[in-house]
């Protein structure tokens, strides 16, 4: 009985350092520490008072000590450091992750943006709402070229919020369109959020690209539909502009000279996957050539535009490598102290329905949105979850092809909710980016009121994709079974 009672005191000790662990973490956050330092000081702190609140012989502080003595030698960091990356140099699948970063970037300085939203806007500047469409059609079609929400989202409003200004556009239906589809890019692929998932949850990241391009699609029909039915209904809030050309065979010529390009590019990179002809990674090599090539028949490469997309490919693939390495060391610090046990038991106790228990995980998620970027909630949160997913045994049918189509469901519904916290005032991400690029005369307030149509779209496209998992295991299977 005196052990049960000693070890039930370590267990609720336990509880004390995960809580604790979490609220520094939040709290270093808010204090502006970068999350790589605030993920390692956060590690080091609770592993140093682990061992000597939990470990009484004072092992852990004695074999340091005698580490440091001793001298630290390239065999004693090589060991050590294997440990903590957990293999995260040498993961294949991360191969892709830089390649389709160089693709998204590359893209952005081959000016198809640009040249897509001319030929567009005079292609629909007949229809009410012409203009919010072509935008949101090229947000769709910058989601499955970039993937990176900021760049999105920049890029469109750059482009889009002068030309609905100039065009007498509200500012709600203005700022709200930009916002909305610049966030597609977390989930349409070939988005680097879902590298990283497929990484996190041992899944193939062939399933995860064919699980998000339904409900990507889903999504964008949703925003494409309210825009239609809007101009419709409020014609002076998207008013047509009074100079616009009559569509003709030239016009429609022009359109196609400019979607093509980067539309058979994405269709190379994902149809070599879906079809079989290539590995994710050897597919982000096609993508990156590709849009090397674009960026050079457009005449907008040179030595410096090169240089400037390396730099920006290496500093975003490094940030994205160094929170791999330190969210490692978090983990298995956190596993130290039981963390996983901990936290299957809490959200499993919460709620008998499986169902539900999924509910309250991706209402967490979200929430945790308006606190940390997707990187953090990916690498630091996900894992944690997958336990308690694999337990449910909820009955999400793959066909028979599909490995673990309940996961493949998980991780969408998590990618759609967190493009929703993206959109969500007061803290949405996509909503600073978009007020950084805004004139001074659109508020933060015209932004909010644009987004409320938005994330009522996009809970609608998560409950679909909640109650229908078929929508993101019927493409792999289909793919797989040809």
């Amino acid at each position: 009985m005196e052990i049960l009672s000693v070890l039930g005191a370590v267990m609720d000790l336990n509880q004390w350092l995960v809580l604790a662990m979490f609220l520094t973490f939040i709290v270093m956050l808010f204090r502006g520490i970068p999350v790589v330092y605030a993920l390692v000081g956060v590690s080091l702190l609770f592993a140093v008072i682990g061992a000597v609140l939990l470990d009484p012989n004072r092992k852990f502080i004695n074999e340091f000590i005698e580490f440091s003595r001793t001298g630290i030698t390239y065999n004693k960091l090589s060991v050590s450091g294997g440990r903590f990356f957990g293999g995260t140099i040498k993961n294949p699948v991360l191969v892709a992750l830089p390649m389709f970063i160089f693709m998204g970037l590359m893209l952005d300085q081959s000016g198809v943006a640009q040249k897509m939203m001319k030929s567009m806007q005079v292609l629909f500047g007949a229809l009410k709402g012409g203009l919010a469409l072509s935008v949101m059609l090229i947000g769709i079609i910058l989601a499955a070229s970039t993937g990176v929400i900021g760049a999105s989202v920049v890029l469109l409003g750059v482009m889009g919020i002068p030309a609905m200004m100039n065009q007498n556009y509200a500012k709600p239906i203005a700022t709200g369109t930009i916002a909305a589809s610049g966030t597609l890019g977390i989930l349409i692929p070939p988005s680097i959020m879902l590298v990283i998932m497929s990484d996190q949850l041992a899944i193939s990241l062939g399933d995860l690209f064919m699980g998000a391009l339904f409900p990507g699609l889903l999504l964008g029909a949703l925003y494409i539909i309210y825009i239609v039915a809007f101009g419709l209904l409020f014609p002076k809030s998207m008013p047509i502009p009074e100079d616009h050309e009559p569509v003709t065979a030239k016009i429609v010529l022009e359109v196609a000279k400019s979607v093509v390009p980067p539309m058979g590019l994405i269709l190379l990179v994902l149809g070599s996957i879906f079809f079989g002809l290539a590995t994710p990674t050897e597919a982000s090599g096609l993508g990156a050539l590709g849009a090397t090539l674009l960026a050079l028949a457009a005449r907008n490469l040179d030595f410096k535009v090169f240089k400037d997309v390396m730099r920006q490919t290496l500093n975003t693939a490094g940030y994205i490598v160094g929170i791999f390495i330190a969210a490692n060391f978090f983990a298995l610090v956190l596993r130290r102290y039981g963390g996983d046990e901990i936290i299957e038991n809490l959200v499993l106790g919460t709620f008998d329905n499986p169902y539900m228990v999924i509910a309250s995980i991706l209402f967490i998620i979200f929430l945790l949105g308006f606190l940390l970027d997707w990187i953090e909630i990916t690498l630091i949160i996900m894992p944690l979850m997958l336990p308690v997913v694999l337990g449910l045994n909820i009955p999400v049918e793959g066909y028979g092809i599909v490995d673990d189509p309940s996961v493949v469901w998980f991780a969408i519904l998590v990618a759609v909710t967190l493009q929703t916290s993206f959109l969500t005032p007061p803290v949405g991400f996509a909503l600073f980016y978009l007020k950084g690029v805004c004139p001074p005369n659109i508020s933060l307030l015209d932004i909010y009121k644009g987004i409320i149509p938005f994330v009522l779209l996009q809970i609608l496209g998560l409950m679909i994709v909640f109650f229908f998992p078929e929508i993101t295991t019927w493409l792999p299977a289909v793919a797989y079974g040809n």
